[in-house]
């Protein structure tokens, strides 16, 4: 459905698995991004020929796609594809049975430029990062390519705050606090807040379990 956005519409376009026909390859859905432009592309995670994240990769890397939003659909037992798929730009995961409302509501928040994932889908990454060794402090890297305010910033963003409750948490206006995701997200080659959880925990900015200071 194509719409405007302005009269707060989006346009998204869904790709599933046929499994009666098989019609849809993930490489065409490619080219749809390509030719099609959704704001949102709801992806299925299992495809035939190139499963839906080699597909993310593709439409998250070219210049022509790289402002398509796509949600990665998945049923239960395949949360191990959750890592990979933010890795590779996916902007959502969800689980199928996701309600039509909570369906909905994702794809508004992704079309605004931010990053949602289903609750039982988080607690899988935690405890993804939690299984591995975290460093005590920042890497040498990440303190050569962000300012210290940056920083704190981005350890907010991987412990889930929204921009407002940065703002309110650091008293800075919410207009800076999204100055400040922005710089983050161009430093370090991102796209969106997904990413940007997933650069925290890599960082040592967030250990699993721990709240905000």
């Amino acid at each position: 459905m194509s719409r405007d956005r302005d009269e707060a519409k989006i346009r998204v376009i869904a790709l599933e698995s046929l499994n009666e026909r098989q019609q849809l390859l993930t490489v065409d859905a490619v080219a749809v991004a390509r030719q099609q432009r959704p704001d949102v592309l709801l992806m299925d995670v299992r495809m035939p020929v190139l499963d839906g994240i080699d597909a993310t990769r593709r439409i998250a890397g070219e210049e022509a796609t790289r402002a398509v939003r796509v949600i990665v659909l998945t049923t239960f037992d395949l949360d191990d594809y959750v890592y990979r798929a933010l890795r590779a730009g996916a902007s959502g995961f969800l689980l199928k049975d996701t309600s039509p409302e909570q369906l909905l509501a994702a794809i508004r928040v992704v079309a605004d430029g931010g990053a949602l994932l289903d609750p039982q889908v988080t607690r899988r990454l935690i405890a993804e990062f939690a299984a591995r060794p975290t460093p005590t402090t920042p890497t040498r890297r990440i303190a050569e390519l962000l300012t210290a305010r940056e920083i704190e910033v981005l350890g907010l963003v991987g412990h889930g705050l929204t921009n407002t409750e940065i703002a309110e948490r650091l008293v800075i206006s919410i207009f800076t606090a999204k100055t400040h995701v922005s710089r983050i997200l161009t430093k370090l080659g991102l796209r969106d807040r997904s990413q940007l959880v997933i650069a925290a925990y890599e960082y040592g900015l967030v250990v699993p379990g721990s709240n905000p200071s």
